[in-house]
């Protein structure tokens, strides 16, 4: 830390910078906090996506218990041909969304296939984007967990380390200037009753 200059133009400026770093930290505060937030919804999303993930296997479980006959070929039935990401601002961080999944179904033969194949190749297609939504969602809350690590340790250099500073120097300085005020106030009555004694001898 440089050495703070005892003067009138160093107060000055201790002072322009107190009130600067006062006005930023509540905007900075407020960042923190709605970052916290969007990364509360998206732990809320995630969790709804497991649950989501959870019912559909549930429900296949039930409807589709002829999958255990492991005669019928039913490798590669869907994947996953492409996929285009976008990203938003939120708060100055830049966030990955799903725009578009682009799905691909294996042909099957309609007849040789049994009639359930039709209801599988669905609940693949749901599944497969449910997984794009929860991958898709852990990039974005490891983004929003290094922009709240970012701000809040923004917010606690102004906090803890910038404005406590400032406050200290302003103080340094007004006591050195007072003190230094009081020196000459002095200095001029001590010289004035010596010049009024030498008028008088």
């Amino acid at each position: 830390m440089a050495r703070v200059s005892l003067s009138k133009s160093s107060l000055a400026k201790q002072n322009r910078d107190l009130q600067t770093y006062e006005r930023y930290l509540p905007s900075l505060d407020l960042k923190r906090k709605q970052l916290i937030a969007e990364r509360a919804k998206e732990l809320t999303a995630q969790d709804e996506t497991h649950a989501k993930i959870a019912g559909l296997r549930q429900r296949v479980r039930e409807t589709l218990p002829m999958l255990a006959n492991r005669e019928i070929e039913l490798d590669d039935l869907v994947r996953v041909r492409g996929a285009r990401i976008e990203e938003e601002n939120l708060l100055g961080t830049r966030l990955p969304v799903l725009a578009e999944l682009d799905l691909v179904t294996r042909d099957y033969g309609l007849l040789a296939k049994p009639h359930w194949v039709d209801t599988l190749v669905v609940a693949l297609s749901e599944m497969l984007r449910f997984q794009a939504q929860l991958a898709l969602g852990q990039r974005r809350l490891a983004l929003l967990d290094e922009a709240v690590r970012k701000v809040t340790q923004r917010v606690n250099l102004f906090d803890k380390v910038l404005i406590p500073r400032a406050r200290r120097s302003i103080k340094r300085i007004r006591i050195h200037l007072s003190d230094t005020e009081r020196a000459a106030i002095v200095r001029s009555k001590l010289a004035k009753g010596k010049r009024t004694k030498e008028g008088l001898a």
